[in-house]
């Protein structure tokens, strides 16, 4: 198979509209239904349910498309590498950041490792909690940070940092006027909360907080995004909570921060690897990211 046909087809599947499809390849429509239709009568199977109103992918086009994206990041990855063996690098590390995290962190770890090994190239993804997982599983990632530590068989999560919690208000707010912020207080307003299928792990931290406290929260909205959770505080819609530092990094006019007081919760963060003896490159790295951030090896996961 044409990796061509297999790129024409993600671009189609995620689409499922093949003038879409066309105008973010950047050709027209006719190649993209014609190359459809040759890797349908290549593979004799049929990709794209048609029979609707709205174009819907087979059962068997879900599997092409996971697998599809499997592939091409396999050699997209080949390719990268290849580049960086000729601009002198002697090793890579492929890691992933979730959206929530407080990536000055993260920053500070990269600076550091660029600083101390220049010759280890280092690639940087941002990736939900379960693409990461798959990403470990298909040898495509070697490090995840993620707020979650759900990893399942033949990974390992280990918890490298915490961060304190904060409330996360409008620009104009009652709030505003106390330094700090007691969590009762705040859920007398209402919330804008991560969704749980947000697959940041933010979500099941920040309820564990919410379940001590004695006032029921009034929750108004479930975002997927950080961005998009500032922008409904911005806008009025409700308070929500996330890492200072994180939100400090944007410099919006729209929104405020207030440290939580009281029992003084915090999120943490995890890194993701996969089982058994880390490459030397990747031993190093981890301690780095252990000595930054004083995490110990073996540390039990919270």
């Amino acid at each position: 198979m044409e990796l061509r046909l297999m790129r024409y087809f993600v671009v189609a599947a995620e689409e499922l509209h093949f003038a879409r499809a066309a105008e973010r390849l950047g050709i027209e429509q006719s190649p993209v239904s014609r190359a459809m239709r040759d890797l349908e009568d290549l593979l004799g199977v049929q990709l794209f349910d048609r029979s609707t109103r709205q174009t819907r992918l087979t059962w068997a086009g879900q599997v092409l498309l996971s697998e599809s994206r499997r592939v091409l990041a396999t050699v997209d990855q080949a390719i990268q590498a290849t580049k960086g063996a000729a601009q002198g690098y002697q090793g890579y590390l492929r890691i992933a950041i979730c959206d929530s995290l407080a990536q000055p962190r993260i920053a500070t770890l990269l600076a550091r490792s660029r600083e101390q090994e220049p010759e280890l190239e280092i690639r940087v993804f941002e990736m939900p909690f379960r693409q990461q997982l798959k990403g470990l599983h298909n040898d495509l990632l070697d490090v995840g940070f993620a707020l979650s530590n759900a990893v399942n068989d033949g990974l390992v999560a280990e918890a490298v940092w915490t961060d304190p919690l904060s409330v996360i208000v409008p620009a104009r707010h009652p709030l505003l006027v106390h330094g700090q912020v007691r969590l009762d207080d705040a859920l007398m307003f209402p919330v804008v909360l991560c969704h749980p299928e947000a697959d940041s792990g933010c979500h099941h931290q920040i309820q564990a907080v919410l379940e001590g406290a004695s006032v029921e929260p009034k929750v108004v909205d479930h975002v997927t995004s950080l961005g998009v959770m500032l922008t409904l505080v911005g806008a009025g819609y409700g308070i929500s909570f996330a890492i200072a530092s994180q939100v400090q990094t944007l410099q919006r006019s729209d929104i405020a921060i207030r440290p939580l007081v009281g029992t003084a919760p915090t999120l943490s963060t995890y890194l993701l690897r996969r089982q058994g003896e880390p490459s030397a490159s990747m031993k190093r790295f981890l301690a780095r990211a252990r000595e930054a951030f004083g995490s110990k090896e073996g540390e039990p996961t919270p």
